[in-house]
């Protein structure tokens, strides 16, 4: 009985795990990937939570890989730990640029393949040797492991560009990071993924978070209105006034004002505070 039950537990997580399964298209990628071009030459960058022969990271860096002048291009299979059997788990490396067909069809013998001896997670030994030789670390982690996932790389000091919802702004873990500007918003916003069915599922609130260089962050926010106690209350509980809109942040004030959460899509580097509930 003990081994069934610890079978169905297995299977359990692995099919909450399959839920979390999100794929980004290529244009979404295209969208973002523009405004960093340069901060990709002769970098090694690596795609960890993705399949190399489905991803469309991994197809974007194989295709433009002699524009942005990268150094080699590291992907990892990964397969669910019920299912794993060695020998089916596998990182692909390419270091030149390939031809890929319109239908995202490409050689795959034309890149170096070594079998792996785990099952290809992100937390796994053999990935996080690979971590330790990439440069810049490309991709859409599962949501549920959004801390652990970000937790790693900058335990590892890596640059990263990745994808996340965008109410891991207020976890605990992440809003620190954003306050010591080591955790930025990205340029875009990611509205549709295909799911392993081939539909596709609308997302809100979805957005891309980076420590790379973002140089809408460095344009000034221009302020106009002015502070007035009638119509920037205080909170109750917090020696804050309360700011609706980022447009009507009052130029005049120099107190805490708890301003919205898009705040952070405007400017990161500021002589703000915010009021955010963990």
């Amino acid at each position: 009985m003990a081994k069934t039950t610890s079978k169905n537990e297995n299977l359990n997580k692995a099919n909450k795990a399959k839920k979390d399964e999100f794929y980004t298209q290529l244009t979404d990628i295209e969208k973002e990937l523009r405004y960093y071009t340069a901060q990709f030459e002769n970098k090694i960058v690596y795609c960890n939570c993705d399949d190399p022969e489905t991803s469309n990271f991994f197809r974007y860096f194989a295709m433009y890989f002699n524009t942005l002048k990268l150094k080699k291009i590291i992907t990892t299979h990964f397969v669910y730990s019920d299912m794993f059997v060695e020998g089916m788990t596998y990182k692909l490396e390419l270091d030149h640029q390939i031809e890929i067909n319109s239908e995202g069809v490409f050689d795959l013998s034309e890149m170096k393949k070594t079998i792996l001896k785990e099952n290809g997670d992100f937390r796994s030994k053999e990935c996080i040797e690979f971590l330790r030789e990439a440069d810049i670390v490309v991709t859409n982690p599962p949501f549920s492991l959004f801390r652990e996932y970000v937790a790693q790389l900058v335990e590892f000091d890596k640059q990263f560009l990745i994808i996340g919802s965008m109410n891991a702004i207020t976890y605990k873990e992440i809003f620190p990071l954003i306050k010591e500007n080591k955790l930025r918003l990205g340029y875009s916003w990611v509205k549709q993924f295909k799911q392993p069915d081939g539909s596709l599922k609308a997302m809100g609130n979805v957005n891309w978070y980076t420590n790379l260089q973002v140089k809408k962050y460095e344009e000034d926010l221009i302020l106009w209105k002015e502070y007035t106690s009638e119509e920037y209350p205080k909170y109750d509980n917090y020696d804050a006034i309360n700011v609706d809109k980022v447009a009507e942040i009052p130029k005049d004030y120099d107190g805490v004002m708890g301003v919205p959460i898009t705040f952070l899509d405007y400017l990161v580097l500021c002589r703000f505070v915010w009021v955010i509930e963990y």
